[in-house]
């Protein structure tokens, strides 16, 4: 069967998500966005899906999650059948939505999986944030929302082989997807003199050793032991300066205080999330060194965008990042904070390994992770998924 027209498309998201996906996503079909009208203003998606320049409709579901769960569903029965696919993100309460009205309506819908959901929920109980008998029952409803979704999904798209591996056990149509991949035309190289020239740019000193940490701060992360191994680094003569860019960057300052760390207005700093198409590059350009923590983690795209740059990667070997990131970044035990101090001082004694090291990154980027492969896979991947019900309309209006 040959199509001529674009692929109709409804992203449907039931809480943040990136403008590198979206502004990707509506290259390759006709796209509409459906997701939480509050999310959407306060995640500054709006704003940066405003000013893009990217073509798609976006309707705004109001509500809180309940009156979201609620309304989301109403909305979906009556518009699924005016798209040829419906692509969810992630596999819980959203999707539970999106792949029962696909069902019932016979509209293919595609999952993907960004995240791996119970390693993520269990780091709110190892942070004693819930207690044990909600940890189980979280747990419990996570796993039943999996297996549903993964039952009823046509299709899930799982970033990396770590999550590969977690969505096969409940959804044997998985497949590799790569999200919005990494564009090294933007995450490029930069010489000496540009790296100067780019500090300046930013205000950022031109003598220090510049360590970004480029993630948000929620329970799945584990700046304490970034900011424990930066400390330990510093008092073995590193002069160090750790720079946070996300939305929890005050809080990020601040838990560097409540943590008791020496002298930690001077070399603690923070900045609101920068533009990640257009400002997030110049800073992982200029930085000496990228670190993640993680206690859980099932990718992690902030490494390959740093390695793109042929900037040194330090990181928690755990999950996705340990599956791939082993041969061109420094992988320590998770919850190490000696082990990760001694990490950052071997790039600085080393500078010119740790960049070689960075440079074969920058050679796997572009091979497997590239923005251009990443969307081409995924437009095929939904136009598969949507041929089988595209040929049964196809028939009926015959």
């Amino acid at each position: 069967m040959t199509r001529t027209n674009p692929l109709r498309v409804l992203f449907f998201v039931e809480g943040f998500t990136d403008i590198r996906f979206v502004a990707g996503l509506s290259e390759i079909c006709d796209l509409t966005m459906a997701l939480p009208a509050r999310a959407y203003e306060e995640s500054t998606l709006k704003e940066r899906i405003e000013s893009s320049g990217a073509r798609l409709r976006v309707h705004e579901i109001e509500g809180g999650r309940l009156a979201f769960q609620a309304r989301s569903l109403a909305y979906l029965w009556s518009v699924a059948r005016d798209f040829d696919v419906i692509l969810s993100q992630e596999v819980l309460r959203g999707s539970l939505n999106a792949t029962v009205v696909g069902a019932i309506r016979g509209v293919p819908v595609v999952t993907t999986m960004a995240i791996s959901p119970v390693e993520y929920f269990r780091c709110r109980r190892e942070r004693g944030q819930i207690s044990e008998v909600a940890c189980w029952a979280g747990e419990s409803i996570i796993r039943t929302l999996m297996a549903i979704n993964g039952k009823l999904a046509t299709r899930c798209l799982a970033l990396g082989p770590h999550l590969c591996d977690v969505s096969s056990r409940v959804c044997p149509r998985t497949k590799m997807g790569y999200y919005y991949g990494v564009d090294a035309d933007v995450f490029r190289p930069a010489d000496e003199v540009t790296r100067a020239g780019l500090r300046r740019l930013l205000r950022l000193p031109a003598d220090r050793f510049l360590i970004v940490l480029a993630s948000r701060i929620s329970h799945e992360k584990d700046p304490e032991t970034v900011l424990r191994a930066v400390a330990l680094a510093r008092a073995r003569g590193l002069d160090a300066l750790l720079l946070n860019l996300g939305g929890g960057y005050r809080e990020f300052v601040t838990l560097a205080r409540s943590l008791g760390i020496a002298d930690h207005e001077r070399w603690v700093s923070g900045r609101p999330a920068a533009h990640p198409m257009c400002e997030l590059a110049d800073y992982l350009r200029s930085a000496d060194l990228l670190v993640q923590g993680s206690l859980a983690e099932g990718f992690g795209l902030s490494p390959l965008e740093a390695l793109a740059c042929h900037t040194p990667v330090v990181a928690t070997d755990i999950g996705g990042m340990g599956a791939h990131l082993g041969p061109y970044a420094r992988l320590t035990p998770r919850r190490d904070a000696a082990a990760m101090a001694a990490a950052i001082l071997d790039v600085a004694a080393n500078p010119e390994a740790a960049r070689l090291d960075a440079r074969r990154g920058r050679d796997y980027v572009r091979s497997h992770w590239d923005r251009a492969r990443a969307f081409d896979s995924l437009r095929r991947d939904l136009a598969s998924a949507a041929g089988v019900a595209l040929a049964l309309r196809a028939e009926e209006a015959a």
